[in-house]
């Protein structure tokens, strides 16, 4: 009998899923357009608008105190749901999801392990941004508090789970032509109307109403209420981010197509 020095065979899924991740999150930081995306377009937007008065923002303090939470919102979008959505989109286009299924890799840790390159991701986005804020004169108040502290993360969490499963429902149904059209057209919509530099009482009252239920809304929504205010667990913030989520989620596992 011969025996074989390594053993022949798959790894452990823990460490495959871990190689994977490393691999997705090098992956992203080298794509030039992604990064664009991710980390250029929020900081630019964050110096811009902390530094010039071009949309009046709403309540006390320092415009960045406005601003900050809702460009961290869209760091959050960028890459959970219109960076992921192309990459996948186009990952499944080229055959890669296809012969990465078909790996000793299951499919659920592939998912998993893009999951953990986007939370990857975001981590350095929020430090990042949150520095630049901190420079430009940012006084977060819900951070002192445990309470605080907790509802910034699970809304973070939340709105990570909502935009990954509309990002992975839009890549696994759309032409990758498709996605990237769509996927961006919905970040510019939603930079615009969701809250996050203009203010949601600067639209009339039916569509405010409207908007109030999109999970960017939401997310900024939260983040403000604690990190601007200093308020309690934005609960109401929350439960709409948990429903997307739950929704987004069970949509992209139920239709999520790889070929």
């Amino acid at each position: 009998m011969t025996t074989y020095t390594p053993d022949p065979g798959a790894a452990p899924v823990g460490r495959m899923l871990l190689a994977q991740t490393a691999f997705e999150t090098r992956m992203l930081l080298r794509n030039g357009e992604q990064l664009l995306l991710t980390v250029v377009i929020p900081t630019v937007l964050l110096v811009l608008f902390s530094a010039v008065d071009i949309v009046a923002v709403d309540g006390p303090g320092k415009r960045v105190d406005f601003l900050a939470p809702g460009l961290l919102a869209l760091a959050v979008m960028s890459t959970a749901f219109t960076g992921q959505a192309i990459a996948t989109g186009f990952e499944r286009r080229y055959g890669v999801l296809k012969r990465l299924g078909a790996s000793p890799l299951p499919r659920w840790a592939l998912l998993t392990a893009k999951t953990g390159c986007v939370l990857v991701t975001e981590a350095l986005q929020v430090a990042l941004l949150s520095v630049i804020a901190l420079a430009l004169g940012w006084s977060p108040h819900g951070l002192a508090t445990p309470q605080g502290a907790l509802s910034v993360a699970a809304l973070l969490v939340l709105g990570t789970a909502a935009f990954s499963g509309l990002g992975l429902l839009m890549a696994g149904t759309l032409r990758a032509e498709a996605t990237l059209a769509a996927a961006n057209l919905v970040f510019v919509l939603l930079l615009l109307a969701g809250g996050v530099i203009v203010p949601l009482s600067r639209f009339p009252a039916g569509v405010r109403a409207v908007l109030e239920l999109l999970p960017i809304n939401a997310l900024s929504d939260g983040l403000r209420s604690v990190l601007q205010h200093g308020a309690g667990v934005p609960w109401s913030d929350l439960g709409v981010l948990a429903v997307w989520a739950a929704l987004a989620l069970a949509a992209a596992a139920r239709f999520f197509r790889w070929e």
